[in-house]
């Protein structure tokens, strides 16, 4: 795992100099005076931690991490605001919104078909999440150190500041009897991709003003997330070019 930092000098400096925390590993039971102001440190700047077995943080490294390791993000991340502000005057928005994407490589190839089909940002999630990592970058063939990306406390809240903002949230879902074709794209648009196993989350689900397919003639009943979300990415071009 790259870009760590371990013991809690080293991490607390890393925080109170405002490096961006992608996760931050904290052992169980773990007490001392440096270790409550870590915490108290972590409420204070909104960074969430996990707490694991001694054994976890022994396999990430090999010096004395004092019960604390912390890797630090590989890109900047943004506001949802930088990301609107950003889209130019002539331009409809489009924003792919992640909603428990897990698998690293998922999640590169569809930030690379993203930033190919002209999205203005992505949106991911504070928990559950692929993390983007040196192999996220990789898989999405540098799109990651492009396209701006913003990661949110709560996609649901999410996606009600966008739908505020104009935005339709579409939900891309196989169990849907509406096709890709038969929606509007070009409207500012909000493309909701969900988790490999069970998909977009009901919560989510219910806040999408649109649930759409992608027509299947062949014998598997659904496409790999990265396929799908490709398959409507370039739906909305075709739309909007058109």
């Amino acid at each position: 795992m790259e870009n760590l930092v371990f013991g809690l000098r080293p991490v607390i400096e890393a925080i109170e100099a405002g490096k961006e925390i992608e996760k931050l590993y904290i052992r169980k039971g773990a007490e001392g005076q440096l270790m409550n102001d870590l915490k108290d440190l972590c409420y204070r700047s909104h960074l969430r931690y996990q707490e694991v077995p001694v054994e976890k943080l022994n396999r990430m490294v090999r010096g004395n991490h004092q019960g604390v390791v912390a890797q630090l993000a590989a890109i900047h991340y943004v506001t949802l605001e930088d990301i609107l502000e950003r889209v130019p005057e002539d331009e409809t928005p489009l924003i792919v919104v992640f909603d428990g994407v897990t698998d690293v490589r998922n999640f590169g190839a569809i930030a690379r078909s993203a930033e190919c089909a002209g999205a203005h940002g992505l949106v991911i999630a504070l928990k559950n999440a692929a993390p983007v990592n040196a192999e996220a970058i990789k898989s999405s063939s540098g799109a990651l150190n492009i396209i701006p990306v913003h990661r949110a406390g709560s996609i649901r809240n999410t996606l009600k500041a966008l739908q505020n903002e104009g935005f339709q949230t579409v939900a891309a879902t196989e169990k849907s009897t509406k096709l890709i074709y038969d929606a509007d794209f070009t409207r500012p648009t909000a493309l909701v991709m969900g988790s490999e196993e069970k998909g977009i989350s009901k919560e989510v689900m219910k806040l999408c003003n649109e649930q759409l397919a992608v027509p299947m003639i062949g014998r598997i009943e659904s496409l790999n997330v990265s396929a799908a979300a490709a398959v409507m990415l370039f739906e909305v071009v075709r739309q909007r070019i058109g």
